[in-house]
């Protein structure tokens, strides 16, 4: 099986019946959510909350019962996936441009479970670029300021033009050397005006379920 596959279909094991479920964004998440929608064809009732259009979509193509975030106060079980992970289970997410909605919906989550295959693990954080979510407006500015930090921010592109969020934002992808502090990195970011919020997912995860290459599952807890 699909390493992306195995990890997906073995995190829909921590949901409950009547839980309120995030959809995670992505192509393991997609996996979960394609299990998920087995599930609730086959009878089991749970309502799920995406963590972006594209999510919504295939969740609804499921027939997955949806809820209006602006109805949401708690979420039972998130599970998404990651771009990279470290032994502490801090994370970089934003690779399919959804952070922002990933990391609002995982602040109200009562359990997260990332999903990610081997390959995204890692000592120390920082062969990933951090996706950092920026307004249109000044955006020179604010990625010159992201610059101040030690880093070489790109813009994301899609078809020759920037990459627009579903929050109408753009992306700047920020590659770092190390990030030994990814706590203090997270702060740094996010207190310059002009970012929204970054890919950094700091002390988040409950558990990371990734596979051992050879068809196996591992958990880190």
């Amino acid at each position: 099986m699909n390493p992306k596959q195995l990890v997906g279909e073995k995190a829909t094991e921590y949901i409950k019946e009547n839980m309120i479920v995030g959809l995670g964004t992505g192509s393991t998440a997609y996996f979960a959510i394609m299990k998920i929608g087995e599930m609730v064809k086959n009878g089991f009732r749970i309502t799920g909350v995406p963590t972006s259009k594209a999510t919504e979509d295939l969740a609804l193509s499921l027939n997955i019962p949806l809820l209006n975030i602006a109805d949401v106060k708690k979420i039972d079980v998130t599970i998404d996936g990651a771009d990279e992970y470290d032994t502490h289970k801090n994370l970089i997410k934003g690779g399919g441009g959804a952070l922002l909605r990933e990391k609002i919906i995982a602040s109200i989550t009562e359990f997260y479970v990332i999903i990610a295959d081997k390959d995204k693990g890692c000592d120390i954080l920082g062969d990933f670029a951090v996706p950092v979510e920026v307004t249109p407006f000044a955006k020179e500015i604010t990625i010159n300021q992201l610059k101040a930090l030690g880093c070489e921010p790109k813009f994301r592109q899609k078809d020759a033009e920037l990459f627009i969020t579903d929050n109408q934002n753009y992306i700047a992808d920020c590659k770092f050397k190390e990030i030994k502090n990814p706590k203090e990195l997270t702060a740094m970011i996010n207190s310059i005006p002009g970012v929204v919020e970054n890919g950094l997912f700091v002390g988040m995860a409950d558990v990371i379920i990734s596979d051992d290459g050879e068809g196996g599952i591992i958990e880190i807890d």
